[in-house]
């Protein structure tokens, strides 16, 4: 994955999100990706201040601009969906064994009519973590992991919609399922890539205005 975009594939990414959340709320949530390891979401109406920064494999979150909790957290999503072609593949590795997945297992099938990779389970496995990737585009498109809540639910987490973007690739759609059903699901719209992006967005000392949204954005999110 790293080999093959390496240097091609985008570095920064900008894009609003419709998120169905478990109870069928909808929100609307606009996020900021620098890879490797940033990443911010705002959540609407922006006057809230509510806010999510990923960073330094942790998260904080800040509830009216106030920083209320952080945590250590190694995304698996952002590893495997984007940092992958950012980071050297070392660090990769490092991280996906801190999430459990057993890089030593290997075997192929097919996802949505497409030959794919999965990486942490033998064939017929599907109690394992593990992640798959499309076997040609070399892109992530699906988790499994037994939930630390309840083992013997599976969590099910799909990348969908893959569109081209740049010399890369980006899902427009990520759904999760646990043990079979639909929990949440996150839409996206207005993807962008390739702009700077201030450092000071991802600074969890202190509480930022996200800049990059713009005024129209802004007011279509309240």
């Amino acid at each position: 994955m790293h080999d093959r975009y390496d240097g091609k594939w985008y570095r920064t990414l900008t894009f609003v999100q419709k998120t169905t959340l478990p109870n069928g709320a909808v929100e609307t949530w606009y996020e900021a990706l620098t890879a490797p390891g940033l990443l911010r979401i705002d959540v609407a109406p922006l006057d809230s201040m509510n806010t999510m920064i990923f960073r330094n494999d942790s998260i904080y979150d800040f509830r009216g601009g106030k920083l209320m909790r952080s945590k250590a957290m190694v995304h698996p999503l952002m590893v495997l969906g984007f940092d992958v072609y950012a980071q050297p593949v070392a660090e990769t590795a490092r991280k996906l064994r801190e999430l459990k997945f057993d890089l030593s297992k290997l075997h192929e099938t097919t996802w949505q009519g497409r030959p794919a990779y999965v990486v942490g389970a033998a064939a017929g496995d599907s109690t394992s973590a593990q992640f798959w990737i499309d076997k040609e585009r070399l892109y992530f498109v699906r988790s499994l992991e037994p939930s630390q809540k309840d083992s013997t639910t599976m969590l099910d987490t799909r990348f969908e919609d893959y569109r081209p973007m740049g010399d890369g690739w980006l899902e427009m759609e990520v759904v999760f399922l646990a043990g079979g059903e639909v929990k949440m699901r996150e839409e996206y719209t207005e993807p962008r890539i390739g702009m700077k992006l201030d450092p000071a967005l991802y600074d969890p000392r202190k509480w930022t205005p996200p800049t990059w949204i713009g005024r129209a954005a802004a007011s279509g999110g309240n």
